[in-house]
């Protein structure tokens, strides 16, 4: 028989008297005879009175040791010591345990439905704790994974408030880095500010403090820094804050959004920036002027109910969704309205129906044709209006856009040379102020030359003098040496001879692989790749220095972007080429 299945025998546990009878206890057992059960024998308890007392289990007390007895014994209960500190964390707690969430396992859905949950806490929470401040003496650390204010214990919590108190006080000192993430979260929840301006230093001020001493959270600030320009509507540009504040070493990829100059010229069809004629000293006339010109566009279009910035900024049609602050616990509890925002070459950020998206193509063909138009029409104008030595074709508006401007009864050519001329004028003419002053003056002066030259009347009955009949410019010369009428003068036959056609110029400007290239491209150029790979020649640089040297020469590029030939100019391509 194993040890484990040997049948145990009872015996007596304990006797106890009280008021002198005896009550036996004792688990029950075989009657050898009858094989009966015994009756199981007890003891009544007599009930005890508590009173304000209370019962304690004293041990030792008996005679096995292990048990205990009841021992009836009076003490004074008191009331705890109120902590308000305490009773508000309670309060601020209670926020949580009304918000329930579903449990999704191994769910991505799950995931985000518990961090949206989680912001909206911690949202409600950092309002409720807003006005919040402590002065405690301990300091205890604190580290977690997207800190929040559930996570934390009553020491910790007391600590972070004492901090976040001295820091709204300008004293910023070192702690525990969940306790600075959580202090951030709050800026960007406009948690503690009065406007987004001031969230917005209040996050610069941390960071330039913290980035020496905390360095894990200069990657978190730079990217939250550019979210919070783009979310929140502030009074200057992202671009104005980074020079501002000297960070342009941390985005050197910055576009100013208030200046489309250099954006749009980045990816239009025709960039003005490599003119001959913007190069010749007429850079902030045509920058002011494409300003100008543009500003006049869009109330153009937008009085057609046409949006010229939609128009120009095309991205791709399935962009994906954004999210700011996506490493931070942000709740978005303000709407957005709809709007565009560019920050460089490749970043553009739509907003529609209070959901963001982001793109990285800012533009489609037809929007780089249609800011090539503008901007070589524009470059056109202003060369007649100047008596520029070199003309511009504008060409023609081709495309899908071009059909939009039929429609809505827009003439984009008319309405750029207006504008431009309308600038042109008002940068050029003249203002004369008069001095009211010096006006009368004038007047004065002018009378007494009045009086001065009145003839009296005995004078005016007599005669005049004739002149003397004046000789005309070079008439003193000998005949041989005079100008005969039709005749130009050596000097100016000269300043004629020197001027050379800029085809011409062009022409013999070309190298003879160019020559060739330029033939090749005109007939089709479907074997243009492999003629630049049989002369060891990169196709886009043959490209570029062919457009480079008619840019110099005749004011504007032979190619598009296509390496397609313009057909503006057929006969004096024709001409190069014979």
């Amino acid at each position: 028989m194993s040890k484990y299945d040997r049948e145990y025998e009872a015996f007596q546990i304990f006797e106890q008297v009280q008021d002198e009878k005896e009550a036996e206890v004792s688990r029950p057992r075989k009657d050898e005879e009858t094989k009966e059960l015994s009756p199981k024998k007890s003891r009544e308890w007599e009930p005890v009175e508590m009173d304000d007392s209370f019962y304690e289990i004293e041990y030792d007390s008996c005679p096995l040791p292990g048990v205990g007895k009841f021992v009836l014994r009076s003490q004074k209960l008191e009331a705890p010591v109120r902590d308000p500190v305490r009773e508000r964390f309670d309060r601020m707690r209670d926020i949580a345990r009304k918000n329930q969430y579903l449990y999704y396992e191994n769910s991505r859905f799950y995931d985000q439905k518990i961090r949206q949950e989680n912001s909206r806490i911690f949202y409600e929470q950092g309002r409720f704790m807003e006005e919040f401040e402590d002065h405690y003496e301990k300091e205890v650390p604190f580290s977690a994974y997207f800190p929040s204010y559930q996570a934390m214990g009553y020491d910790q919590l007391r600590t972070y408030f004492t901090w976040r108190t001295k820091v709204r006080q300008g004293e910023i000192e070192d702690t525990s880095i969940s306790y600075i993430f959580l202090y951030l979260y709050e800026l960007l929840n406009q948690i503690g500010v009065r406007d987004e301006e001031e969230g917005a230093d209040k996050l610069l001020e941390l960071w330039l403090v913290m980035r020496q001493r905390q360095g894990a959270i200069g990657k978190y600030v730079l990217r939250w820094l550019k979210d919070y320009h783009i979310y929140y509507e502030l009074p200057w540009s992202f671009k104005e804050f980074i020079d501002r504040n000297g960070l342009e070493a941390y985005y050197p990829e910055l576009t100013d959004p208030e200046d489309n100059f250099e954006l749009l010229c980045s990816i239009s069809k025709y960039d003005v920036r490599k003119s001959v004629f913007y190069k010749e000293g007429q850079e902030k006339l045509i920058r002011d002027c494409f300003q100008f010109t543009l500003r006049r566009l869009k109330q153009v279009f937008e009085d057609k109910g046409i949006d010229l910035e939609a128009m120009i900024f095309q991205p791709a049609k399935n962009m994906p969704q954004w999210t700011p602050f996506k490493e931070a616990l942000f709740c978005p509890v303000r709407r957005q309205r709809d709007r565009r925002v560019v920050l460089s070459e490749k970043e553009i950020y739509l907003c529609s129906g209070n959901n963001w998206t982001f793109s990285t193509r800012l533009t489609t063909e037809s929007g780089k044709r249609l800011v090539g138009y503008i901007m070589k029409q524009m470059e056109s104008v202003l060369r007649k209006a100047l008596h520029y030595k070199y003309k511009l074709s504008s060409g023609s508006l081709s495309g899908p856009e071009e059909e939009v401007l039929r429609q809505a009864g827009i003439d984009l050519e008319a309405e750029v040379k207006a504008a431009t001329l309308e600038f042109y004028r008002e940068s050029t003419k003249t203002v004369v102020s008069v001095d009211p002053d010096r006006l009368r003056q004038i007047r004065q002066e002018a009378l007494q030359t009045q009086e001065r030259l009145l003839v009296p009347e005995e004078e005016a009955a007599g005669g005049f003098e004739r002149q003397p009949e004046l000789k005309k410019p070079g008439a003193e010369l000998p005949p041989e040496m005079q100008e005969k009428p039709g005749e130009a003068s050596d000097v100016e036959t000269e300043r004629e001879s020197g001027l050379e056609d800029p085809w011409t110029e062009l022409k013999n400007a070309l190298t003879e692989v160019e020559r060739q290239a330029l033939g090749i491209l005109w007939r089709g150029g479907s074997d243009i790749r492999q003629f630049a790979d049989s002369h060891g020649i990169m196709l886009e640089v043959l490209a570029e220095g062919i457009n480079e040297k008619a840019m110099d020469h005749v004011g504007d590029g032979l190619l598009d972007g296509e390496l397609a030939v313009y057909e503006d100019y057929a006969e004096q391509i024709e001409e190069i080429l014979s």
